[in-house]
């Protein structure tokens, strides 16, 4: 078994969301969410013929771009076949297409069918534990292939100043089919500043959420730079742009 650690969307040299790239592992689901939790960190299971296997520490995942940037890393590093790289995820088999561009790596894929689902402010408002609070535009699903309600707050005070119910996003998103909140608010034009609210546990907060800035740019049918980790400790920023229907989710990707 070969592993290797890189940290992918990092704002500059050395930050980044952590991800595992396993090969030649020979392991069924269970023990490779086992190793996951062992590990404590997101884990990508890459197969000779290019299938994808995404596992967080607490779940078996059908999507993870910033996984996915690991992946691109590691195979551009070995092969110079072509602009494009083919890959197609485990769970759902949905393909996506991996490139490089400059030190970025970017990945292609199409947009993906979300929940209808009517969601009012003031329930969102209780899911997030603030009570009156303000958002700056109606909440709405859409997907790249995990499905996320986003929310935008009105400024970075409020997105940092959440501590939401976790626990009830949790049992909200399981009944609806959504993988968690994520709450964003916009820095200028064409950049938005987010927070993924989809774990237990606090600590467990994403750094970089990659299937949001998709989202993000399925909504808003526009391409967009995605700032994120402030919360973490780990400056991140997602690049996310259209092209011909498709959605292109990057940026850097460097080994740990």
């Amino acid at each position: 078994m070969h592993v290797q650690t890189l940290k992918c969307f990092g704002a500059k040299p050395g930050d980044g969301n952590p991800a595992l790239v396993i090969e030649g592992d020979g392991m069924d689901a269970a023990a490779r969410q086992a190793f996951a939790a062992e590990q404590n960190t997101t884990c990508v299971f890459l197969s000779k013929d290019g299938e994808v296997d995404y596992f967080y520490p607490h779940m078996r995942s059908p999507l993870c771009l910033h996984a996915t940037l690991a992946v691109a890393a590691v195979l551009f590093a070995r092969t110079h076949a072509g602009d494009t790289i083919a890959v197609r995820t485990a769970m759902k088999g949905q393909r996506l297409l991996l490139s490089r561009e400059g030190d970025d790596y970017f990945v292609k894929l199409a947009p993906q069918p979300a929940p209808h689902i009517q969601v009012d402010a003031e329930q969102v408002a209780a899911l997030l534990d603030a009570p009156g609070l303000a958002l700056a535009w109606a909440p709405r699903v859409a997907s790249v292939g995990s499905p996320k309600l986003l929310v935008e707050v009105r400024d970075a005070a409020t997105l940092y100043g959440l501590a939401p119910d976790l626990a009830g996003i949790t049992a909200w998103g399981k009944e609806h089919g959504v993988n968690g909140f994520y709450v964003y608010c916009r820095l200028d034009a064409g950049t938005v500043e987010g927070r993924n609210f989809n774990h237990l546990d606090p600590a467990l907060e994403d750094s970089a959420t990659g299937v949001a800035a998709g989202a993000l740019a399925v909504a808003l049918g526009r391409g967009l730079s995605v700032r994120q980790g402030r919360a973490t400790g780990r400056d991140c920023l997602i690049r996310a742009r259209v092209e011909d229907g498709a959605i292109l989710v990057g940026g850097a990707a460097e080994a740990a």
